[in-house]
């Protein structure tokens, strides 16, 4: 028999993030509070400090992400193109 691991919402660990951001109680108090290890929140209060940032990145982080070509790449496939064409 396997034991399977609880999977927490990312709404929830967030809950948890920012409890444990706050500071008005000891890791320990808020893993009792939610029924969690105290590793976790540590874990997920971390992880919310190091992703904090790329919250308000907006538009500029998803375009540099996607697998569209960038515009100085259009350019020139497009004088290439030309070029080929005449």
């Amino acid at each position: 028999m396997s034991k399977k691991r609880k999977q927490y919402s990312p709404s929830f660990k967030s809950k948890v993030a920012l409890a444990a951001l706050k500071g008005d109680q000891t890791t320990s108090e808020i893993a009792a509070r939610f029924q969690i290890h105290p590793t976790m929140v540590s874990t997920w209060k971390r992880e919310l400090l190091e992703n904090a940032p790329d919250l308000f990145e907006g538009k500029k982080r998803s375009g540099k992400q996607s697998n569209e070509p960038s515009s100085d790449e259009l350019y020139r496939e497009i004088g290439r193109l030309t070029v080929e064409r005449d």
